[in-house]
């Protein structure tokens, strides 16, 4: 089931403001070069990362997936003058083509990549965090969430992204390891009273959480 609208999306896009040159490039770079470009956030989404990010100001962010870096160049902007943003990316050459772009960007000095598994590097983190983003392997969401929650400030909040999985958690029955791995996980953040969260339409689906 496709759930994005080309034409409405088309529309979002124009509406949105101009991104600076360097994320425009990496974005039109992946697009036009990786085999699976439909991954990045895209604009209209990138531009509404960045928005909470300066709007909530994070001292420390945790990016789970970065791909090929636009999603964690667009949260950088928010940061405060101490700030930090650790970025997980399992796949080396993503992680590669990230860290080319981080090195050309005004956040070097502020972006944090680790190459490698999420599931073991986060434990080591040793961080307080203000906002996290998920955006990586849908079977592991739940266990991303139970794991990062303790290490969240009051007033935090989680970005997890594709939570819609292209329209298959509207089946019925659902099927598929991962639109079961989401559907699990929008459970579990349905019962959690720990946290305050919305579903947001944009794109594939977005689900916002802020910790009470």
């Amino acid at each position: 089931m496709e759930l994005i609208n080309q034409q409405v999306l088309a529309y979002a896009d124009k509406y949105s403001s101009h991104q600076e040159a360097l994320l425009e490039e990496l974005l039109e770079a992946t697009i036009a070069n990786h085999p699976k470009a439909h991954m990045i956030s895209g604009r209209v989404q990138g531009l509404f990362l960045e928005m909470i990010s300066q709007l909530t100001k994070p001292e420390r962010i945790l990016e789970i997936g970065t791909f090929t870096g636009y999603s964690a160049l667009c949260m950088a902007k928010g940061l405060t003058e101490k700030g930090r943003i650790h970025t997980i990316e399992l796949r080396e050459e993503d992680a590669r083509t990230a860290q080319s772009y981080f090195n050309r960007s005004a956040y070097k000095d502020k972006i944090i990549l680790h190459q490698g598994n999420a599931l073991e590097i986060i434990p080591g983190l040793n961080e307080k965090w203000d906002l996290v983003f998920i955006d990586a392997d849908k079977t592991s969401y739940l266990e991303y969430y139970k794991m990062i929650m303790p290490g969240l400030r009051s007033g935090a909040v989680i970005l997890a992204d594709n939570v819609l999985f292209h329209g298959e958690v509207l089946n019925e029955p659902v099927s598929g390891k991962n639109a079961k791995a989401i559907q699990a996980f929008n459970d579990y953040i349905k019962k959690d009273d720990t946290a305050e969260h919305v579903l947001l339409t944009v794109r594939d689906g977005i689900m916002m959480i802020r910790k009470k």
